[in-house]
């Protein structure tokens, strides 16, 4: 009987068993139903965000490559590079030409998170790379002006040696509108600096609708929206172009330093706010794949390019009679020291179509690489 019993008594403990398996069992079914869910709403949510963005369908990769050797493909193949063009526009949401006044490389390694950024000086005298006119030079943002974003990627890709194929489009009201939503930007301003940042922000304040304060002299200030573009404008002062292209880089350094410390509600106003204002050939996907990562990312070195210059009045086949250029000396030179900036390869050699391009430069300008002591 005992025996008996002691059976018996093991029969509940059996079914608690089965009980407490089949409660976990749904417990575990409940947590993969929330997972999924949060999972096709932040997809959602996402998509939405997306479909905010202007993107360029008729941008194709293929357009605008340029012939390069398999190894120099190789080592440009493990990284992205995207170009960027901050388009002086007076009318808003209009991408298709206009002068790019801001000119940049953006290269992004995805293994150590590092973004390199390289202005390309406005001014530069190169190839425009126009299938209409192939043998056109002029300053570089004239490509953009004369052909869009596809003859402007060319023009980097021609000029540079690079296999860039995305590029990214924006206009003095959504870098405005972003310092703002970040809360401005935190730079040292000189007296000088001070009185055209000024003068800059009557124009800028009229294209973009926005207000802001007159700087009463040197200091260091946070900047909103109409100042911080303002001073990315300024040229009038000692280092000219190549002292602009600085002030560009810094403030988009401070935007960045702002939006990876900002909180998911600022994110999304961010978002929200600028994404209308930016045109792009990047797809969903690609979109995607950057933005896992993007509070990863962290800004490295940035440089201007040709960083050895002359400047030189050429005339131009673009626009009548002759203009102040900045000239590579030489082209092949800068482009060598281009290459080992971004990728690190000490030993480049430029192709015979830059080389063919920086003997025309040099034949049209006077102008021949430095000798260095």
């Amino acid at each position: 009987m005992a025996k008996e019993n002691k059976v018996q008594g093991q029969k509940p403990d059996g079914k608690k068993s089965k009980k407490s398996k089949r409660t976990k069992r749904k417990i575990i079914i409940v947590i993969v139903e929330i997972i999924i869910l949060l999972a096709v709403l932040v997809w959602v949510w996402i998509n939405g965000k997306m479909d905010k963005l202007d993107t360029d369908v008729s941008f194709k990769g293929q357009d605008v490559q340029v012939e390069l050797p398999k190894q120099t493909q190789d080592v440009l193949g493990e990284y992205t590079t995207i170009a960027l063009f901050g388009l002086d526009n007076r009318e808003e949401d209009s991408y298709e030409s206009g002068n790019s006044d801001v000119i940049m490389v953006a290269r992004i390694d995805k293994d150590t998170k590092e973004v390199k950024l390289v202005s390309i000086y406005r001014d530069t005298f190169l190839k425009m790379a126009d299938l209409d006119q192939p043998g056109a030079y002029s300053k570089a943002n004239a490509a953009y002006a004369v052909g869009g974003p596809k003859q402007a990627v060319r023009m980097l890709n021609t000029n540079l040696d690079l296999d860039i194929q995305e590029y990214v489009s924006f206009d003095f009201s959504a870098v405005a509108e972003a310092v703002d939503i970040l809360g401005g930007v935190e730079i040292e301003i000189t007296g000088e600096e001070a009185g055209h940042l000024n003068n800059y922000c009557i124009e800028t304040s009229k294209v973009t609708g926005k207000s802001y304060r007159s700087l009463p002299g040197a200091g260091t200030y946070n900047l909103n929206g109409v100042q911080a573009v303002s001073y990315g404008r300024i040229r009038y002062t000692l280092g000219d172009d190549f002292k602009r292209t600085e002030r560009q880089r810094l403030v988009v350094e401070k935007m960045v330093e702002k939006a990876l410390s900002s909180d998911v509600g600022t994110i999304n106003e961010l978002i929200d706010a600028v994404f209308p204002k930016i045109k792009t050939s990047l797809d969903k996907s690609e979109i995607l794949s950057l933005a896992a990562d993007a509070f990863h990312y962290k800004l490295g070195e940035n440089a201007g390019f040709p960083f050895d210059i002359e400047n030189q009045v050429v005339s131009i086949s673009y626009q009548k009679g002759s203009q102040d250029c900045v000239v590579p000396a030489d082209l092949a030179s800068n482009v060598k020291q281009l290459h080992d900036f971004l990728f690190g390869t000490t030993s480049y050699q430029v192709t015979d179509s830059v080389q063919s391009i920086s003997d025309e430069i040099a034949y049209r300008t006077g102008v021949y690489e430095k000798k260095k002591d």
